[in-house]
């Protein structure tokens, strides 16, 4: 997935659309402090509760394996981040072959190099661990941890392209964009939005990042505090249209399930021409400058 494209990359509206509905389940549960082992086990437990509901894929909060927690996963980050080859990722692999249900889980993770990631892990409904997203947009003192990703991701799953995102990737329109110039359908992001302005932030930005690429958007936040901050739960999907589908509460361990309606896609794309228009009119770098005074 680029982070940039011209307009020409767009796909063809006639041809770009999975032929059949994906349900997609976005979680939202309570983190334990620095436990990994504990948070694999809560993730295995609500891939297998979206299973049940017929989920095929799962997403699930920013570094929601060891919790925010930039100190602990400072102080030791073999005990508290994601390590390569971790034996500790065995139940979410499990869960997600016996289900046959994706499954995309935030983590802290130290790479080959000895370097911290703020990462997406993509386990396949095989329970294969096929992909790791880094978070490319870090937040403040996020910068002093860990360092950032250097290019975006699509995965597909039974026809559909899906862009994924972590948190502060959000805020920024380019982001999102990227993923729709991949030929995209929906943007996918595991998130710690907090109480207050965080909350306003993600009721502004998602919306914003599904109608203004006509593509369904889906939030999944952490609840509870974590790493210091008292998050705000309500993981959430929006509609290409950017009306709000589906919305969790505030504190609860919750799973929001949502089908992904390819004719509500191209329905959308046909009266919101937002990307054709795009093809067809591309924006031009040059501007003009005048001096009124």
């Amino acid at each position: 997935m680029p982070s940039t494209g011209p307009a020409d990359r767009l796909p063809a509206p006639a041809d770009s659309y999975p032929t059949l509905p994906l349900r997609v389940a976005a979680a939202q549960a309570q983190a334990v402090p620095g436990d990994v082992p504990a948070n694999a086990a809560t993730v295995a437990a609500l891939i297998r509760e979206a299973a049940a509901a017929g989920a095929r894929l799962v997403v699930f909060a920013e570094k929601f394996l060891s919790g925010y927690e930039p100190a602990l996963i400072q102080a030791d980050p073999v005990r508290h981040a994601v390590q390569p080859g971790d034996p500790r990722l065995a139940p979410i692999a499990q869960a997600c072959r016996e289900s046959g249900t994706a499954a995309v889980v935030g983590a802290a993770v130290q790479d080959e190099s000895g370097a911290l990631r703020v990462s997406a892990l993509v386990f396949g409904p095989d329970g294969s661990l096929v992909t790791r997203y880094d978070k490319q947009y870090l937040f403040k003192a996020e910068r002093e941890i860990y360092r950032p990703g250097t290019a975006g991701c699509t995965i597909e799953l039974d026809g559909w392209r899906l862009g994924l995102g972590i948190c502060y990737d959000s805020g920024f329109p380019e982001h999102a964009r990227a993923a729709v110039l991949d030929g995209c359908h929906a943007y996918l992001v595991g998130a710690l939005f907090s109480v207050g302005h965080g909350h306003h932030e993600s009721r502004t930005w998602f919306p914003a990042r599904a109608l203004d690429n006509t593509v369904y958007a889906l939030l999944a936040n952490h609840i509870g505090q974590t790493g210091g901050w008292n998050t705000c739960g309500a993981s959430a999907v929006w509609a290409p249209d950017g009306r709000l589908i589906a919305e969790a509460g505030q504190a609860e361990r919750e799973l929001v399930v949502v089908d992904l309606d390819p004719a509500v896609l191209a329905a959308t794309r046909q009266s919101e021409p937002l990307l054709h228009d795009l093809r067809v009119q591309p924006l031009t770098t040059h501007r003009a400058h005048h001096r009124l005074a």
